[in-house]
Protein backbone atom coordinates (compact mmCIF):
# COMPACT_ATOMS: atom_id res chain seq x y z
CA UNK A 1 0.00 0.00 0.00
CA UNK A 2 1.72 3.15 -0.83
CA UNK A 3 1.93 6.56 1.69
CA UNK A 4 -0.15 9.04 1.41
CA UNK A 5 0.68 12.30 0.13
CA UNK A 6 1.77 14.95 3.16
CA UNK A 7 -0.02 18.33 2.42
CA UNK A 8 2.14 21.08 4.36
CA UNK A 9 -0.07 23.70 4.57
CA UNK A 10 -3.32 23.47 6.62
CA UNK A 11 -6.51 22.73 5.29
CA UNK A 12 -9.47 24.77 5.69
CA UNK A 13 -13.05 23.39 5.11
CA UNK A 14 -16.20 23.38 6.39
CA UNK A 15 -16.76 20.93 8.89
CA UNK A 16 -16.02 17.49 10.50
CA UNK A 17 -16.95 15.74 7.83
CA UNK A 18 -15.11 17.22 5.07
CA UNK A 19 -12.13 16.42 7.37
CA UNK A 20 -12.91 12.89 7.61
CA UNK A 21 -12.93 12.90 3.78
CA UNK A 22 -9.81 14.68 3.41
CA UNK A 23 -7.49 12.72 5.46
CA UNK A 24 -9.14 9.59 3.50
CA UNK A 25 -7.18 11.18 0.61
CA UNK A 26 -4.09 13.18 1.82
CA UNK A 27 -2.06 13.00 5.56
CA UNK A 28 -3.07 16.84 6.29
CA UNK A 29 -3.98 19.25 9.15
CA UNK A 30 -7.31 21.24 8.56
CA UNK A 31 -9.59 23.83 10.24
CA UNK A 32 -12.83 23.97 10.30
CA UNK A 33 -15.42 26.74 9.72
CA UNK A 34 -18.26 25.29 11.27
CA UNK A 35 -20.40 27.23 8.36
CA UNK A 36 -20.62 30.68 6.51
CA UNK A 37 -20.55 32.77 9.10
CA UNK A 38 -16.68 32.79 10.20
CA UNK A 39 -15.98 34.04 13.63
CA UNK A 40 -13.31 36.21 14.19
CA UNK A 41 -11.59 33.96 15.93
CA UNK A 42 -11.35 31.53 13.26
CA UNK A 43 -10.06 34.10 10.92
CA UNK A 44 -7.56 35.31 13.43
CA UNK A 45 -6.63 31.81 13.55
CA UNK A 46 -6.84 31.42 9.50
CA UNK A 47 -4.04 33.92 9.32
CA UNK A 48 -1.77 32.87 12.29
CA UNK A 49 -1.42 29.38 10.29
CA UNK A 50 -1.00 31.27 6.59
CA UNK A 51 2.13 32.69 8.15
CA UNK A 52 3.33 29.55 9.89
CA UNK A 53 2.59 26.83 7.22
CA UNK A 54 0.57 28.47 4.73
CA UNK A 55 -2.97 27.70 4.07
CA UNK A 56 -5.43 26.02 1.10
CA UNK A 57 -9.09 27.01 1.47
CA UNK A 58 -10.89 23.77 0.14
CA UNK A 59 -14.99 24.53 0.54
CA UNK A 60 -18.12 23.10 -1.33
CA UNK A 61 -18.88 24.14 -4.34
CA UNK A 62 -21.65 25.96 -3.66
CA UNK A 63 -22.89 29.45 -2.40
CA UNK A 64 -22.32 28.70 1.14
CA UNK A 65 -18.66 27.28 -0.03
CA UNK A 66 -17.75 30.32 -2.46
CA UNK A 67 -19.18 32.93 0.78
CA UNK A 68 -16.69 31.17 2.93
CA UNK A 69 -14.07 31.34 0.44
CA UNK A 70 -14.48 35.36 -0.11
CA UNK A 71 -14.81 35.93 3.61
CA UNK A 72 -11.39 34.42 4.13
CA UNK A 73 -9.67 36.50 0.64
CA UNK A 74 -10.82 39.89 2.25
CA UNK A 75 -9.20 38.78 5.53
CA UNK A 76 -6.30 36.94 4.87
CA UNK A 77 -5.00 37.73 1.07
CA UNK A 78 -2.75 35.58 -0.26
CA UNK A 79 -3.96 32.15 0.82
CA UNK A 80 -4.36 29.23 -1.70
CA UNK A 81 -7.43 27.60 -3.22
CA UNK A 82 -8.22 24.23 -4.45
CA UNK A 83 -11.53 23.64 -6.25
CA UNK A 84 -13.64 20.57 -6.57
CA UNK A 85 -15.46 20.07 -9.34
CA UNK A 86 -19.35 19.77 -8.55
CA UNK A 87 -19.69 16.30 -10.19
CA UNK A 88 -16.97 15.18 -8.10
CA UNK A 89 -18.74 16.59 -5.00
CA UNK A 90 -22.58 14.94 -5.30
CA UNK A 91 -23.64 11.62 -3.72
CA UNK A 92 -24.24 9.27 -6.62
CA UNK A 93 -24.79 11.83 -8.94
CA UNK A 94 -27.88 13.59 -7.05
CA UNK A 95 -28.17 15.39 -3.46
CA UNK A 96 -26.19 18.55 -1.90
CA UNK A 97 -22.82 19.55 -3.02
CA UNK A 98 -20.02 18.62 -0.59
CA UNK A 99 -15.95 17.67 -0.30
CA UNK A 100 -17.56 14.97 2.28
CA UNK A 101 -19.12 13.07 -0.83
CA UNK A 102 -15.54 13.52 -2.82
CA UNK A 103 -13.76 10.08 -3.54
CA UNK A 104 -10.38 10.48 -2.22
CA UNK A 105 -8.78 10.64 -6.09
CA UNK A 106 -10.74 13.71 -6.83
CA UNK A 107 -9.77 15.19 -3.44
CA UNK A 108 -5.81 14.47 -4.41
CA UNK A 109 -7.06 16.02 -7.87
CA UNK A 110 -8.12 19.18 -6.09
CA UNK A 111 -5.26 19.37 -4.11
CA UNK A 112 -2.68 18.84 -6.88
CA UNK A 113 -4.46 22.38 -8.77
CA UNK A 114 -4.12 24.80 -6.49
CA UNK A 115 -4.03 28.71 -7.09
CA UNK A 116 -2.37 31.19 -5.23
CA UNK A 117 -3.90 34.74 -4.70
CA UNK A 118 -1.96 37.64 -5.70
CA UNK A 119 -4.14 40.44 -4.56
CA UNK A 120 -2.10 43.59 -6.10
CA UNK A 121 -1.43 41.93 -9.40
CA UNK A 122 -1.76 43.87 -13.17
CA UNK A 123 -4.51 42.27 -15.05
CA UNK A 124 -3.67 39.82 -17.94
CA UNK A 125 -6.75 38.81 -18.74
CA UNK A 126 -9.07 42.01 -20.03
CA UNK A 127 -12.70 41.75 -20.43
CA UNK A 128 -12.48 42.60 -24.24
CA UNK A 129 -11.20 38.97 -23.87
CA UNK A 130 -13.79 37.73 -22.03
CA UNK A 131 -16.43 39.13 -24.59
CA UNK A 132 -14.31 38.08 -27.49
CA UNK A 133 -14.68 34.43 -26.02
CA UNK A 134 -18.28 34.17 -25.75
CA UNK A 135 -17.85 34.18 -21.54
CA UNK A 136 -19.80 37.24 -20.25
CA UNK A 137 -22.50 38.18 -23.26
CA UNK A 138 -24.61 35.63 -25.73
CA UNK A 139 -27.20 32.98 -24.71
CA UNK A 140 -24.46 30.53 -24.21
CA UNK A 141 -22.22 32.64 -22.19
CA UNK A 142 -23.05 30.84 -18.51
CA UNK A 143 -22.12 27.19 -20.18
CA UNK A 144 -19.03 28.65 -21.92
CA UNK A 145 -18.14 30.15 -18.13
CA UNK A 146 -19.10 26.31 -16.85
CA UNK A 147 -16.86 24.31 -19.35
CA UNK A 148 -14.11 26.84 -19.01
CA UNK A 149 -13.91 27.18 -14.96
CA UNK A 150 -14.20 23.51 -14.89
CA UNK A 151 -11.49 23.19 -16.85
CA UNK A 152 -9.43 25.46 -15.42
CA UNK A 153 -10.26 24.13 -11.57
CA UNK A 154 -11.03 27.70 -10.42
CA UNK A 155 -14.84 27.35 -9.22
CA UNK A 156 -17.88 27.93 -11.06
CA UNK A 157 -18.58 32.12 -10.47
CA UNK A 158 -20.29 34.53 -13.16
CA UNK A 159 -19.12 36.93 -15.62
CA UNK A 160 -18.23 39.55 -13.43
CA UNK A 161 -16.29 37.50 -10.92
CA UNK A 162 -14.77 35.44 -13.97
CA UNK A 163 -12.61 38.64 -14.68
CA UNK A 164 -11.39 39.08 -11.39
CA UNK A 165 -10.94 35.27 -10.71
CA UNK A 166 -8.59 35.23 -13.62
CA UNK A 167 -6.78 37.99 -12.80
CA UNK A 168 -6.72 37.39 -9.41
CA UNK A 169 -5.11 33.87 -9.61
CA UNK A 170 -2.94 35.39 -12.45
CA UNK A 171 -4.14 32.77 -15.01
CA UNK A 172 -1.68 33.60 -18.36
CA UNK A 173 -3.04 34.51 -21.54
CA UNK A 174 -1.57 30.88 -22.95
CA UNK A 175 -3.66 29.13 -20.33
CA UNK A 176 -6.75 31.31 -21.15
CA UNK A 177 -6.51 30.54 -24.69
CA UNK A 178 -6.39 26.60 -23.73
CA UNK A 179 -9.23 27.11 -22.24
CA UNK A 180 -11.25 28.86 -24.27
CA UNK A 181 -10.13 26.42 -27.29
CA UNK A 182 -11.31 23.46 -24.97
CA UNK A 183 -14.19 25.54 -24.72
CA UNK A 184 -14.76 25.48 -28.85
CA UNK A 185 -14.33 21.67 -28.81
CA UNK A 186 -16.43 20.90 -26.67
CA UNK A 187 -19.55 23.05 -27.90
CA UNK A 188 -18.46 21.24 -31.35
CA UNK A 189 -18.53 17.84 -29.99
CA UNK A 190 -22.15 18.76 -28.92
CA UNK A 191 -22.83 20.13 -32.04
CA UNK A 192 -22.38 17.13 -33.67
CA UNK A 193 -24.01 15.01 -31.12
Amino acid sequence: MSKKMKIQEVIVVEGKDDTKRINLAVNADTIETRGSAISDEVLDQIDQLNELRGVIVFTDPDFSGEKIRKTIQAAVPGVKHAFLRKKDAVPDGQGSLGVEHASPAAIREALAHLYTEVPDAQPVISQSDLLAAGLISGPKAKIRREILCEYLRIGYVNGKQLYKRLNLFQVTPQEFGAAVLHVREVEEQDEQQ
